[in-house]
């Protein structure tokens, strides 16, 4: 499970910017989090709100960019542990708009927590290769993380966990020594973080071929669940098939007493887009993963789109800690029966174009008070309270501030 997230100089990030996962001390959704005895309570939802180039798929983006990094040449190799649904390999692009930053290392920071074990994982890279790599475990009841690597350029500092393994410390200087290890040892503490890892599901719908690309099983109990939220969304689906020599799928649907079959290709760019995605987030609900969605409002029905968050929320059906990031422009649901305040963000570029992020927790009015969970979110947000530059106070030249 993602705990947290930091990165810097990325795209239109150029100082450090930090994505929590780490639940604060606040009232709402009590029952929703992700409970571990001694350790942190953790959201299973993380929503990211702004103007369209305020940076919000950019965050998405460095956070793809360190996991595919990471996991790619695993999986090229045929290595991985996990199903991998990664799209593509994100590029380390530095933030451009100042000499200096262009020719410093991107950096990356993860920390997140797998059964009774925490990693933090920092990776800096500059023009694709390795500057420097690190890994540290601990329990969720330890005090001091213990060193599984550190790497500086080409020197490389083994933790005693894996010492003993005789492994080696020659590797291509742009390969992160993390894949190295997965991919030409079976070492207990590696695979763990590669298995974490390469459960992470990326997908990107700002993509048009991201619907077009289905993920479906003819296992029985994977089909009917499947079958049962589309149903649960009125899309009334009664069964699927492949055709392998026309490479087509077909939808069926019970119309009376008879049974009729429609090409995926011609159903609604809404029904498309929840048949491409719900399957996805099944998987991430049934095996506890994290699911990181671009764009995940659109072509959706605002209901639809509640019911999709609301899966991640309901502890009877999010058993093992799934967790979604997502970014939206939807004001349906940027609401208090919807989300909690730590689990709405907003991403905005300042003058010097430069992207920030920062939770409706976070925000504080001129009386320096926090925003109550009584309040009307997607109002005050369009009144331009929360800041990001909201669509209605900048197409109405500031009436609304």
């Amino acid at each position: 499970m993602l705990c947290q997230f930091s990165f810097q100089n990325f795209k239109s990030y150029k100082n450090e910017t930090t994505l929590d996962y780490q639940a604060a001390a606040l009232p709402e959704f009590i029952k929703t989090l992700i409970t571990k005895e001694n350790a942190a309570d953790l959201l299973p939802v993380s929503v990211l709100y702004g103007p369209n180039g305020g940076g919000k798929s950019n965050l998405l983006q460095a956070l793809g960019c360190v996991i595919s990094t990471v996991v790619k040449p695993v999986y090229e190799l045929e290595k991985n542990r996990q199903e991998v649904v990664i799209q593509q390999k994100v590029d380390a692009v530095p933030f451009l708009f100042d000499q200096t930053s262009a020719g410093e290392p991107t950096e990356f920071r993860l920390y997140f927590r797998v059964e009774k074990n925490e990693y933090r994982y920092y990776l800096s890279i500059r023009d694709d290769e390795i500057i420097s790599e690190s890994l540290y475990r601990k329990t969720v009841t330890g005090k001091k993380p213990a060193l599984i690597f550190e790497r500086e350029m080409s020197d490389i500092t083994i933790g005693p966990s894996v010492k003993s393994k005789g492994i080696g410390t020659n590797i291509n200087p742009k390969m992160p020594y993390l894949s190295f290890l997965a991919i030409n040892y079976d070492i207990d503490v590696i695979s763990e973080v590669m298995s974490w890892l390469e459960s992470c599901i990326i997908l990107n719908y700002a993509n048009p071929k991201t619907e077009l690309q289905v993920l479906l099983v003819n296992d029985d109990p994977y089909k009917n669940q499947f079958i049962h939220a589309l149903n649960d969304m009125d899309i009334d689906i009664s069964d699927y098939r492949y055709d392998e020599d026309k490479k087509m799928l077909y939808m069926k649907r019970n119309i009376g007493e008879k049974e009729y079959e429609f090409p995926f290709n011609e159903e609604s760019d809404g029904t498309r887009k929840l048949i491409a995605a719900l399957p996805v987030i099944l998987l991430a609900l049934r095996e506890g993963r994290l699911v990181i969605i671009d764009e995940l409002d659109a072509k959706l029905h605002p209901k639809l789109l509640k019911y999709v968050i609301m899966l991640f929320k309901n502890k009877e059906i999010n058993k093992l800690g799934a967790q979604l990031l997502f970014t939206s422009h939807d004001m349906y649901t940027m609401t208090n029966s919807v989300f909690r305040r730590d689990e709405i963000w907003f991403a905005a570029e300042n003058e010097a174009h430069e992207s920030e992020i920062y939770s409706l927790h976070e925000i504080r009015g001129e009386d320096n008070g926090i925003v109550k969970n009584t309040a009307a979110y997607n109002k005050q947000y369009l009144e331009g309270r929360y800041g990001a530059d909201p669509y209605l106070s900048n197409m109405l030249g500031g009436a609304f501030a």
